[in-house]
C-alpha cells in the first residue's frame, strides 16, 4: 500500500507539471515520463490484483504515450494492459490485443520490444491451451532477440536469453513438455539470487513441471521456497498461483 501511495503521488506530481507546461518539447518529455510511470503503477496494481486500478493506469499511460508520440512506449503499455485481461480470465481478448499491437507497431519499434510482444503472445496462447501458436510465438521471440540485456532508449524493458528461457518454461509447462523441467533447472541454476520475484516464478514453474511428471515429492521444496519468496515480494498475483499449486502438490503427497 505504501508503494502504491508513493506511486500515485508521483503520478499526480507529473500530471500537474504536464498540465502547466506550455513548451511543446517539455510537454512531450513529461508525457513520456507519465506514460512510463503510469505503466509501472499498472504493473504494481496487477501484482496486487487491483485490476480495476491497473486498467485505469494503463489507460493513463496510453493517453500519455499518444501525446509523447512514442510508438515504442505506446506498444509496450498497450501490451502490458493485456495482462489485466489475462488476470480477469479473458485470455482470448488478451491474445487479440497483443496480436493487434504487434501488427500495428512492428515496423516502428525496436527488435527487443518485438521480442517482448511475441513472448507475451506466447503466454496468452499458453493460457488458452493453444500450443502451436505458443511455440510459434516463442520461436519468433528467439529469432528477434538482439544481443545484450537492454536498449538505452527503452530503460523500462530488459529482456535477454535468460529471461526468454524462463518465459519459455512458464509457457510450455502447461503442455507437459518433458524437457521443461530440465530447462527450468538450468534457468534456476543461472540465477544469482538478486530477483526474488523471478526466482519464485521459476520455482513455481519447476514445481508444476515436476508435479505433472508425477513427482510431487521433488516439487514440494520448490513450491515451499516459492511461497517464501512470494511473501517477501508481496505479490498477491504470484501468491495466488503458488497457493493453488501448493494444494495440488499436497494432494499428490496424500496430505
Amino acid at each position: 500500500m505504501a508503494i502504491a501511495d508513493k506511486m500515485l503521488a508521483q503520478i499526480s506530481q507529473i500530471q500537474r507539471a504536464h498540465r502547466h507546461s506550455v513548451r511543446p518539447g517539455m510537454r512531450a518529455e513529461l508525457a513520456h515520463l507519465l506514460a512510463e510511470t503510469a505503466s509501472l503503477a499498472g504493473w504494481q496494481a496487477i501484482n496486487a490484483l487491483a485490476l480495476k486500478d491497473a486498467w485505469h493506469h494503463y489507460e493513463q499511460a496510453k493517453a500519455a504515450a499518444y501525446e509523447a508520440e512514442d510508438p515504442a512506449v505506446l506498444a509496450y503499455v498497450s501490451g502490458e494492459q493485456a495482462y489485466v485481461l489475462m488476470e480477469l480470465g479473458r485470455p482470448a481478448e488478451a491474445m487479440e490485443l497483443l496480436q493487434h499491437v504487434h501488427a500495428q507497431h512492428h515496423t516502428r519499434v525496436p527488435a527487443r520490444l518485438r521480442t517482448w510482444l511475441s513472448s507475451a503472445e506466447a503466454e496468452a496462447a499458453a493460457v488458452l491451451g493453444d500450443e502451436a501458436t505458443c511455440r510459434r510465438a516463442l520461436d519468433q521471440a528467439v529469432s528477434l532477440l538482439p544481443g545484450g540485456d537492454a536498449d538505452p532508449d527503452m530503460p523500462y524493458l530488459s529482456i535477454n536469453t535468460h529471461h526468454l528461457a524462463r518465459w519459455r518454461g512458464n509457457c510450455l509447462v502447461r503442455f507437459g513438455d518433458p524437457a521443461t523441467a530440465e530447462d527450468l533447472r538450468s534457468a534456476l541454476a543461472g540465477m544469482d539470487g538478486t530477483y526474488n520475484r523471478a526466482e519464485s516464478g521459476v520455482r513455481c514453474d519447476l514445481a508444476h513441471a515436476l508435479l505433472a511428471a508425477g513427482d510431487a515429492e521433488a516439487a514440494q521444496p520448490h513450491i515451499q521456497r516459492a511461497q517464501q519468496l512470494a511473501t517477501m515480494t508481496g505479490s498477491r498475483r504470484q501468491r495466488r498461483r503458488i497457493n493453488e499449486l501448493a494444494k495440488a502438490v499436497n494432494r499428490g503427497l496424500g496430505c
